[in-house]
Order: structure tokens, then C-alpha cells, then sequence
């Protein structure tokens, strides 16, 4: 399949891109700084039409992965790009599907994760990303599939416990916690915003169990040791 990836040079992307041009498929990402890859990227300016619009017509697959980073302080500005930047190549990615005179049959969008944070008992939500190349893949084989789907575990869990596993699989036997006020210095240096930490994610992946999709990684304590064991060999490599 001819598969076009708008925003795809970011970390999730390029796992997509990856996994997608591993499996044979023809993969053409759009992004704003296009970079050498084994893979086709062309340059976009993620809000208008133009010459990448080609790309869309005669394709099979369209994943939007456009939109600007959320890691940032959250003042007026930066909430404007972070919504406008999803609207703006959301309308320019539909413009170029509705104007195609072969459009593709499946268009995906949804974009978007030491010691406990805070108290600790804010939920995340999480996905091992071989349960989220299956997903995109399994995705794009259900025709009948349309609407939103939450694509993450089945099993959020609070903070507190997410990190207590990751210790656990990393090896680290004490972590220390850290209190929101040490969270908003270090979100103030680094410019960022602790909502990214702090505010609680319990999402459930409901139409994916409802349809059969099975997960290999359903809880975090089978997760984590395999991405920390995957880590630890890409660095010894």
C-alpha cells in the first residue's frame, strides 16, 4: 500500500514510518524539515495545499499525526499553535482527500504518553508501541471500523504504581518523589507545563476490545520489562 504520514518525523512517527516501510509498504511522510530517511519525506507547511497534495491522490492509507508539540508552557500563544496547528492540517489534509480523484479508503487522526509525581494517584494512560503498530495495522484492515478509538491499554493505572513498576523493571530499588512544587520549577526551566504530569488520563480502549483487537502487552508490569530490556540492548549496541 501507498501509505502518506503528515507529521510523521516526530517520535511516534517515525516508529509508524518505520514499522510501515519495514513491512513493504511505500511510505511518504510530510513534515516541515524534511530529513533523510529510508523512507520518502516531503516538505508541507501542515495548513495549506500544496505540491505534497499529490501524494494523497492514489493513496491507500492517510495517517495525520500533524499538530504542534503540547510540551511547552501553556500561555495565550502557545494555545492558539497547539490548536490551530491541528485544525489548520486537519482542513488541508481533508481538502486534498476531498479534491482527489482517487481518494484513500482509510483516513486515521487521534494524536497524541524516579518517584511518584505529585500525590501520586493521577491515572496514565499508556500503550507499548508494538500494541500501537498492531492497532494502526489492525486499524487499516477494518473497513467497517469509523469514528474515534482510543488507542492505548486496556489498563491505566495510577502514577504512583506506573513508577513503582518502572523502578522495578529498570532495576532501581528507591525512588524519590517528587512534590508539585519541584514540578513547577523544573516544568518553569524547562519550559513546559506539569498538566503533562499532574492531570489524570484513565483511558479505555473500548471499541478496539469491542471489535477483537488483542493486546500482547495489556498491563504495565509485562511492559515495562520488555521496553527496559530493549533499552538496555540498543545502548550496549
Amino acid at each position: 500500500m501507498k501509505i502518506v504520514i503528515p507529521g510523521g518525523s516526530g517520535q511516534v512517527g517515525t516508529i509508524l514510518a518505520r514499522a510501515l516501510h519495514g513491512d513493504g509498504h511505500h511510505v511518504v511522510v510530510l513534515s516541515r524539515r524534511p530529513l533523510t530517511r529510508p523512507w520518502r519525506v516531503l516538505e508541507w507547511d501542515g495548513a495549506r495545499l500544496g505540491a505534497w497534495r499529490g501524494e494523497i491522490d492514489g493513496s491507500d492509507v492517510v495517517i495525520n499525526l500533524a499538530g504542534r508539540s503540547v510540551n511547552c508552557r501553556y500561555h495565550a500563544a502557545n494555545r492558539v499553535e497547539i490548536l490551530q496547528s491541528r485544525v489548520l492540517s486537519t482542513r488541508a489534509v481533508g481538502e486534498a482527500i476531498a479534491c482527489s480523484s482517487r481518494p484513500p479508503r482509510v483516513w486515521l487522526l487521534r494524536h497524541g504518553l524516579g518517584g511518584k509525581a505529585g500525590d501520586g494517584r493521577q491515572f496514565i494512560s499508556w500503550i507499548h508501541y508494538e500494541d500501537f503498530l498492531s492497532a494502526v495495522r489492525w486499524l487499516i484492515e477494518r473497513h467497517e471500523i469509523e469514528g474515534i478509538v482510543n488507542v492505548a491499554s486496556p489498563n491505566p493505572l495510577p502514577n504512583a504504581e506506573f513508577m513503582r513498576l518502572l523502578r522495578r523493571a529498570y532495576g532501581v530499588s528507591f525512588g524519590l518523589p517528587a512534590r508539585e512544587w519541584m514540578l513547577e520549577m523544573g516544568a518553569a526551566l524547562m519550559r513546559t507545563e506539569t498538566e503533562l504530569i499532574l492531570k489524570s488520563r484513565r483511558v479505555v480502549p473500548g471499541r478496539l476490545l469491542e471489535h477483537g483487537f488483542t493486546f500482547r502487552f495489556q498491563t504495565w508490569d509485562k511492559a515495562a520489562p520488555d521496553l527496559c530490556e530493549q533499552w538496555r540492548r540498543a545502548s550496549r549496541a
